[in-house]
């Protein structure tokens, strides 16, 4: 049995509407992806298999939003939304924000940050096939950026990214972009794709959305001191633990390291 009709017969059996969604449960054992509660966004998300897969693993607690030009038939699934349209249209990305919740500041948030409700975004588009090998990557890199920009603009600190792509020359420079966004960026082939298929999935952990990047210099002044003893500094309300540096001093100080929601700087000699 090849392992299209595995996967086209396991669907049917377990009822998903495409042997797609076996990707992204493999993609969620490789990478822990999906969790109860989480706000969970899909682009390009017809006929609704990997929404199925989804709504099942973020529970009642959980929401999640699917996007696509076709119609999404509904699903039997209290915790699941369709919107039909273009994610690249300026009123389908209002009304997917407003389906997720991202009106007003998130979270404790003083209102001058936009909100970023999304606990992940995954895009399983692919462009019409031409044939041509060099034509449909290019053309699969374009649909990737463009889910890479709606990630950046839904994904909250921390948050998750998943896209295909075709593999190609492109892919290290698509790569290279979404790795200065997320901690860390591995590609992953999954089980369920065929063999054959040049498809590959890049997946973004832990989305950063911090005022400051590793290397740079800037004067601070120490707030706060923190359990271990750095000192604490705000920068646009975003927390830099200093090392060797205590409450009440204004220090240069050159970023080492920078994770979702705080980053590590140490004084500038």
């Amino acid at each position: 049995m090849s392992g299209r009709d595995h996967y086209y017969n396991k669907a049917k059996q377990e009822g998903y509407r495409s042997r797609a969604a076996y990707k992204l449960k493999q993609l969620d054992e490789e990478a822990g992806l999906l969790s109860p509660g989480d706000t969970v966004v899909d682009l390009g998300a017809a006929p609704g298999g990997w929404l199925q897969v989804a709504a099942e693993a973020v529970g009642p607690g959980g929401t999640v939003v699917g996007v696509d030009l076709q119609r999404i038939k509904p699903l039997d699934a209290d915790n699941v939304e369709t919107i039909r349209g273009d994610m690249t249209d300026e009123a389908t990305k209002e009304e997917l924000r407003e389906r997720i919740g991202g009106e007003g500041p998130r979270g404790d948030g003083d209102g001058d940050e936009p909100s970023r409700p999304a606990d992940l975004v995954v895009s399983d588009m692919a462009p019409n096939m031409s044939g041509e090998y060099s034509l449909d990557h290019a053309r699969s890199v374009h649909l990737a950026r463009q889910a890479f920009e709606t990630a950046k603009d839904l994904l909250a600190a921390g948050g998750d990214f998943v896209v295909k792509v075709f593999d190609g020359p492109d892919l290290a420079a698509l790569r290279s972009e979404m790795e200065r966004e997320f901690q860390y960026v591995r590609a992953i082939h999954p089980e369920a794709s065929r063999a054959e298929s040049s498809e590959v999935y890049l997946v973004g952990k832990g989305r950063l959305t911090a005022p400051v990047s590793a290397g740079d210099e800037l004067e601070v002044e120490i707030t706060a001191t923190g359990r271990e003893g750095d000192g604490i500094a705000k920068v646009e309300g975003f927390t830099v633990f200093v090392s060797d540096a205590a409450e009440g001093d204004t220090v240069t100080v050159r970023v080492t390291d920078v994770k979702p929601r705080f980053a590590f700087a140490e004084p500038v000699e």
